[in-house]
């Protein structure tokens, strides 16, 4: 997926120049390995990573991260990238950044859906542990973990481009299902393959790119259920859960209209055969097998 136009300007000069002025003791081989969708990140040495945003929307969620990420790290079954420094405003540059661990391994969204079985017990048990309740400051992201009333409008233009009626009435079903009425759950807000991290041993190693941490109707993080999993993999995933807590058939059936809004967008706004734009097309594979 191309990533947005960056408005915020970073280079490996400005990252060299923040690193001797506010931690001076980290050294090490540093050398860019993404432009993502709102930060760079740059490995900093063999175990470290500087997290710096290039787009003006995401430095708000990068104070998100610094702020909540310590307490969501201590919960999570999982590594997690928990701030271990912090970097701050500066003359060089009036804008917030992170030193974070690096973590080894592959993205899971290289590999075939059939592949990810092995972190589904995991990825259920790190669902489970994070959606506690959040308190009423947690952040609230717009368009992740609200109603799903909220991005009707959208996915139903998509939907009408795209002239697929089964996945239009599993959307209209996932609308009509009931609202979330309990408190607040703390989410991931972007839990699909691209941010989970494969060890060496095909175990979950880490869960990353908490950018849409915030709180909301859990029904958004269970949609991973279909972006990441083939159908064993989801039973796998499900059942784990269902282990764990109960999840009602309502919930359900909005994280499968979260999927939708998911994998629809990135289906109209990707081209190609790049590991994202397969999620988002076996995703709506796996809805319509369901459905």
């Amino acid at each position: 997926m191309d990533a947005p136009e960056a408005d915020i300007v970073v280079d490996d000069a400005l990252v060299r120049r923040l690193l001797a002025e506010q931690h001076p003791d980290l050294p090490g081989p540093l050398r860019l390995v993404a432009n993502g969708w709102d930060n760079a990140v740059y490995r900093l040495g063999a175990d470290l990573a500087v997290r710096i945003p290039r787009r003006s929307i995401a430095v708000p969620l990068i104070e998100h991260e610094q702020r909540w990420l310590p307490a969501i790290a201590q919960r999570s079954p999982v590594a997690v990238p928990a701030p271990v420094r912090v970097g701050t405003p500066s003359e060089a540059f009036p804008h917030p950044w992170s030193i974070v661990p690096w973590f080894p391994g592959r993205s899971a969204a290289d590999l075939p859906p059939a592949e990810r079985g092995g972190i589904a017990v995991a990825l259920a048990e790190f669902v489970h542990r994070i959606a506690v309740d959040a308190p009423d400051d947690a952040p609230v992201n717009p368009v992740r973990g609200a109603p799903l009333a909220v991005r009707a409008a959208s996915v139903r233009e998509r939907l009408e481009r795209m002239a697929n009626p089964a996945l239009t009435a599993a959307f209209e079903d996932a609308l009509a299902a009931p609202a979330w009425r309990g408190q607040h759950r703390w989410m991931h807000g972007d839990l699909h393959p691209g941010n989970l991290v494969v060890g060496s041993d095909g175990s979950l190693a880490a869960v990353i790119d908490f950018g849409d941490l915030g709180r909301g109707d859990p029904a958004t993080d269970l949609s991973t259920t279909w972006l990441s999993f083939d159908a064993a993999g989801a039973r796998t995933f499900r059942e784990r859960l269902a282990q764990l807590r109960d999840v009602d058939a309502a919930t359900w059936r909005r994280a499968r209209g979260w999927a939708i809004v998911m994998g629809t967008a990135v289906v109209e706004s990707t081209s190609g055969d790049g590991p994202i734009t397969r999620m988002g097309r076996d995703a709506l594979t796996r809805v319509l097998e369901e459905w």
